[in-house]
């Protein structure tokens, strides 16, 4: 099973970017640095289904936060495919990380969109 650690940053990030949040992924991304994560992969999470730069797992996780986050879009939320997928990478323990990762960043982002938080302020 892989670990929910290595994906926590990049479910952040994703969940973030689709909400047009610029202080979560203001924050994502300088926390994900301190945590070693490389530029490369940063700049590429937008784009991570046509990258190399992520496993299996990521992308299992990444996929998941999509189908989450995408409520307006009118998309059809976590299929079961997308569902089977995460779970191969995933226990029960971490799944249930993940989704609640998903949904607090999510909680967050909503909450600075709607007050206007502006990227870059120290919480």
């Amino acid at each position: 099973m892989a670990s929910t650690r290595s994906c926590s940053s990049l479910v952040h990030l994703r969940a973030s970017q689709i909400n047009g949040c610029s202080p979560c992924v203001f924050a994502g991304v300088q926390s994900a640095k301190k945590r070693g994560e490389t530029e490369e992969r940063l700049h590429n999470v937008v784009t991570w289904r046509e990258t190399p730069f992520f496993t299996g797992e990521e992308r299992a996780a990444l996929a998941l936060t999509e189908a989450a986050t995408r409520i307006q879009d009118g998309a059809p939320g976590v299929t079961d495919e997308i569902w089977d997928a995460t779970a191969a990478h995933f226990d029960e323990k971490q799944l249930s990380a993940i989704i609640l990762d998903i949904a607090m960043t999510n909680f967050f982002n909503r909450i600075n969109r709607t007050i206007r938080e502006q990227a870059g302020k120290t919480w």
